[in-house]
């Protein structure tokens, strides 16, 4: 049954609105009745008493705003009437927090379909990569894309054009403005892959771009030659054709570095071409082409074949979120997380200006002192870093999280990090670290959708679990991106970007564990190759962080 409000923690002091409450709503709560005194808007809160200003706004049992304006029993918190603030936190207190694995008993024996890597790993998908390592190269790459793709049966992206030719005749036939306005379009979609690819175990070749590789300072071209090794050497990648200029600061010999750094015994076919030493655009192009034609005969040869779950590595990413972020889609993938780690398997856990507030809990979850103090040292460097160019983590929210409920950093910081579910932290990594160890990894990077995202799978996610309660199309090049709504309204308004609807928390219809058990079985299918809407769409973002502040 749906109700109207949710309070989240037992320690809290407002409620979340489950639907619009008018002014003069009566809420019955714990055994009183709250009446409002403004209009509530689903997904913002309420108060539960009167607040005076000082007063300390609670959610999820933690610190996330201070009041500066009072607010009555009733009353509509707002950025005019509460502000960014949370609790202190000290990586020396460190109390090891108790944790109980979820019964994943029914998953033990589950397997997925997926590609084999000689380093142990398991790739959900099987790509072929062309990799500029300066933007100098990015023509390049555009280039060989055009050359390649269409012939090999990889096209499959929407065509607006025939819009545009039926409204140029429209013109021509002497309609008005206002007729052309009213008239119906329709896309032409070109043919699914499938039977007409060349390559049938081949899922795609990914032409990444950039703007790194030279310039700025030398930090920055090791951060992306280490970005892009964690491409290359990524267990859905089969071989990689790399395009340098040659001059760049970004060196061949320090991407080579850092990829045996990941991967001491690499062996995938893996093609490095100088522009510089080459000559002519004609004949890099000529000598690209026939070297990624032969890796893709190569990788071609790859079959999916049973994996258990534990090979799985989960990316844990949220964007366009609202104010049920935190009550649906984020806490059923906390518990997919959990499941995931009782299974052996890894979770990463990004995003750090989205995780001020809760440095308290996470430090209580570290493994050991090491771990504690590794996060709380790249926490305070980050926070330092915005604050020194007059920004800070109160600034991270965007006016899309505010108008929908998220109105300080703490308080969407405090939902975000319930993903990461309750395991243990076993790891801290600096951006671009890989993954080594199983379970719970906490991976410094921005808050930035696509950045982190970006990020998640250079560090090994093959797969990345994207919560949304306002829509967002962001893909990834190599690994599925599964969208999950926090609403039905958004999953109604938006079928062709979401894949899986947990708005059926907000409703009443299912429990967070259920909801969590029907995405796990979802990420199953996916590993083993179901497409998800952002395959489908073409959507292959790719943003490298260059090491600074972005929230």
């Amino acid at each position: 049954m749906k109700h109207q409000v949710a309070r989240i923690h037992p320690d809290d002091n407002v409620l979340v609105a489950l639907v619009d409450l008018p002014e003069g709503t009566p809420v019955p709560w714990d055994g009183m009745t709250i009446t409002t005194t403004a209009r509530i808007p689903a997904k913002h809160k309420l108060a539960t008493r009167d607040f005076e200003p000082g007063d300390l706004i609670t959610m999820y049992g933690v610190l996330v705003g201070k009041v500066r304006q009072s607010i009555p029993a009733g009353g509509l918190l707002t950025t005019s009437n509460i502000q960014h603030a949370t609790d202190s936190y000290d990586e020396h207190q460190h109390e090891k927090a108790p944790w109980t694995a979820p019964d994943v008993t029914r998953w033990q024996d589950r397997t997925f379909m997926g590609y084999h890597r000689s380093d142990g790993r398991v790739g959900t998908a099987n790509y072929w990569l062309v990799i500029p390592l300066v933007f100098c190269e990015n023509r390049n790459v555009q280039v060989l894309e055009e050359a390649l793709v269409t012939d090999l049966g990889y096209a499959r992206r929407k065509s607006y054009q025939p819009q545009t030719q039926a409204l140029i005749s429209l013109m021509q036939a002497g309609k008005s403005v206002e007729e052309i306005l009213q008239t119906d379009l329709h896309s032409d979609e070109n043919a699914p892959q499938g039977p007409n690819r060349l390559f049938p175990n081949v899922d795609g070749i990914r032409f990444l771009s950039h703007e790194g590789g030279c310039g700025g300072i030398r930090q920055d071209a090791q951060t992306l030659c280490g970005l892009l090794a964690g491409y290359i050497t990524h267990p859905n990648v089969a071989g990689a054709t790399v395009l340098s200029l040659g001059c760049q600061n970004a060196q061949v010999t320090m991407l080579q570095d850092e990829i045996n750094k990941r991967s001491p015994n690499f062996d995938k076919p893996l093609f490095i071409l100088e522009q510089q030493k080459i000559g002519t655009e004609e004949a890099m192009i000529s000598m690209a082409l026939r070297q990624t034609f032969a890796g893709l005969m190569q990788a071609n040869q790859m079959r999916r074949q049973p994996a258990p779950l534990s090979k799985l590595n989960i990316g844990l990413e949220c964007g366009g979120s609202d104010g049920f972020s935190g009550i649906s889609a984020n806490p059923a993938v906390g518990y997919v997380s959990d499941m995931v780690v009782a299974l052996g398997g890894s979770v990463i856990l990004a995003e750090f200006p989205e995780l001020c507030g809760v440095e308290q809990e996470l430090v209580n979850r570290s493994v050991d002192n090491a771990t504690a103090e590794r996060f709380s040292q790249l926490m305070k460097a980050y926070g330092d870093s915005a604050i020194a160019v007059g920004s800070g983590f109160d600034m991270n929210p965007s006016p899309g999280n505010i108008r929908d409920g998220l109105i300080t950093d703490a308080m969407k910081s405090a939902g975000a990090a319930r993903k990461g579910g309750s395991s243990p932290v076993v790891a801290v990594l600096d951006y671009p670290e890989p993954v080594t160890k199983p379970g719970l990894n906490l991976l410094c990077t921005p808050g930035n959708d696509v950045e982190s995202t970006t990020a998640e799978v250079g560090s090994g996610a093959n797969v990345v679990l994207f919560t949304t309660g306002l829509g967002t199309p962001t893909g990834n090049p190599i690994a599925p991106v599964v969208k999950i709504a926090t609403n039905t309204a958004l999953a109604k308004r938006m079928p062709d970007i979401i894949d899986v609807n947990t708005g059926t928390v907000i409703d009443g219809e299912e429990t967070i564990e259920q909801a969590a058990e029907r995405i796990l079985d979802y990420v199953v299918r996916v590993a083993s190759g179901e497409e998800v809407a952002a395959v489908r769409h073409g959507q292959t973002d790719f943003i490298p962080w260059k090491r600074g502040v972005s929230l």
